[in-house]
């Protein structure tokens, strides 16, 4: 069976690296699901989960709060700005920092960058979602 090398790193070191059978990642135009020998790409991630199938069939769950993805035939590297472990996601945390960032949105002055604000609350939900849907997983 083909494998694909997969990294993930991150400011704070590397993640993750090892051989799979298939990585799916969180683009900005949408999720994309990477297989051995897959066309050269390049782009740009945004906040959600990165799962990694490895050979035996066991998948690895990864949460990112952005970064860059490269793809080459045998080899895919997640640049991360920041990176967890499933394992280390907070289900209680990822709702708390939610709700704060969906008040700072709501009472928004003309001080508040609402960009900003929006790609905070975008952040915060997409990782109470993989929070939750690691909760089943654990």
């Amino acid at each position: 069976m083909p494998t694909i090398n997969v990294d993930i790193v991150s400011a704070e070191g590397e993640i993750y690296s090892g051989e799979a059978a298939m990585v799916f990642a969180p683009a900005k135009m949408g999720e994309v699901g990477i297989a051995p020998r897959h066309a050269p790409l390049l782009t740009a991630l945004k906040p959600g989960e990165v799962r990694v199938q490895d050979t035996e069939g066991k998948e690895h769950f990864f949460y990112i709060t952005g970064g860059m993805l490269e793809v080459q035939p045998h080899a895919v590297m997640v640049l991360a700005d920041t990176a967890l472990r499933g394992d280390q996601l907070d289900e209680a945390a990822a709702l708390a920092a939610r709700d704060e960032a969906a008040k700072a949105l709501e009472g928004m002055s003309a001080e508040t960058d609402l960009a900003k604000a929006q790609a905070e609350l975008a952040e915060a939900e997409a990782r109470y979602r993989a929070a939750q849907k690691l909760k089943g997983k654990r």
